[in-house]
């Protein structure tokens, strides 16, 4: 391939957005402190933490479930805006939605929670 249609494909590709749908999650930036704020705003803390399983699974045990799944980000938004309802010692209960509508935001949370 030219060096010349090597560059007009690349610069297709970026302007399309082609170039951060294959990227793995590790590779796309995360706003930790912003993740961190969401996580405390919406209370996630009560039911999660980083590495200990409490009601629901820890983050790190997210992350290795969703691992090397193209789809993991989409999945964790989804689970995060639509409050599935979940069981916690045999109760099932609704989970509670995130605390943003920011689309942008709700996706860095969830790349933060499958970076761990």
């Amino acid at each position: 391939m030219t060096h010349f249609l090597w560059l007009t494909l690349l610069r297709a590709a970026l302007a399309g957005g082609c170039i951060t749908a294959v990227l793995p999650i590790q590779a796309q930036t995360v706003d930790v402190a912003s993740a961190e704020k969401l996580i405390e705003d919406s209370k996630c803390g009560k039911c999660h933490s980083l590495d200990k399983q409490k009601d629901g699974p820890s983050f790190k045990k997210t992350a290795a479930k969703y691992k090397g799944k193209a789809d993991a980000e989409a999945k964790l938004v989804t689970h995060m805006t639509t409050a599935p309802t979940v069981e916690i010692d045999g109760v099932k209960e609704e989970h509670t939605k995130i605390k943003s509508k920011d689309e942008a935001a709700i996706k860095n949370l969830a790349r933060y929670i499958l970076s761990r």
